[in-house]
């Protein structure tokens, strides 16, 4: 027993042609036919493309970076009169105690910047320590007490600032005892700075403002 059910062809200058289905398929053809677009095939608004949404991730982080360089170059500014023998003791936080925090914003202009030099692996090895070991005594022995400097791990080999132009606002400040001055910048204008890298990291992630130390922040040193 069969079913004749009335195919239309792709072109429209051909007539309809019918077949013979048996009529168990009848029902299931019926409904193939008959099945409107898959939504596959049509466009969804309210999905936008993914690569538009990366596109605009992009167009917005490099607007934030333009922002947090003008800020810098205020920064650098208001520091104009410091100096320093660049010894890089404030790069070695174990010798000063201190380090810098860095919010998600700085953090992705070093991570730019790294990338940009081919990676971890291209700052190369840190540069020799700076202390000689300490003598010490104990029960009557003398022995020597290894300082650990924590060298920052964006300094290279030669003891200079692999990303210096991206260096993080704590680099920017000239924090440590050996700078030298003519005239102080008043903490309420360091703080104003502080405030508006803040909010600009608040804008790039949900709790990028939360600082967190340089050396927990960026990746490892690649051995």
């Amino acid at each position: 027993m069969s079913t004749k059910i009335a195919l239309a062809r792709r072109s429209p200058s051909r007539p309809d042609v019918a077949c013979d289905v048996p009529s168990a398929y009848a029902p299931r053809l019926s409904v193939l036919v008959n099945r409107p677009p898959s939504d596959r095939s049509q466009p969804n608004p309210s999905r936008p493309d993914a690569r538009s949404r990366a596109r605009k991730d992009r167009d917005e982080q490099a607007s934030l970076f333009e922002e947090l360089s003008a800020i810098y170059r205020e920064v650098d500014e208001a520091f104009a009169g410091y100096g320093c023998p660049a010894s890089t003791e404030c790069c070695r936080f174990g010798i000063t105690g201190r380090e810098p925090y860095v919010t998600s914003i700085e953090l992705a202009l070093i991570e730019r910047a790294v990338a940009a030099l081919g990676g971890p692996r291209a700052v190369g090895k840190p540069p020799s320590p700076i202390t000689a070991p300490e003598e010490s005594s104990g029960r009557g022995k003398r022995r020597l007490a290894v300082v650990d400097e924590r060298i920052c791990p964006l300094l290279d080999a030669s003891g200079r600032c692999s990303i210096y132009a991206a260096r993080p606002l704590g680099c920017r400040t000239f924090w440590c005892d050996r700078a030298s001055t003519a005239g102080e910048v008043a903490r309420r204008e360091v703080n104003a700075f502080v405030r508006r890298i803040q909010d600009l990291a608040a804008r790039h992630k949900s709790g990028g403002d939360q600082g967190r130390p340089l050396t927990r922040a960026i990746a490892p040193r690649s051995k």
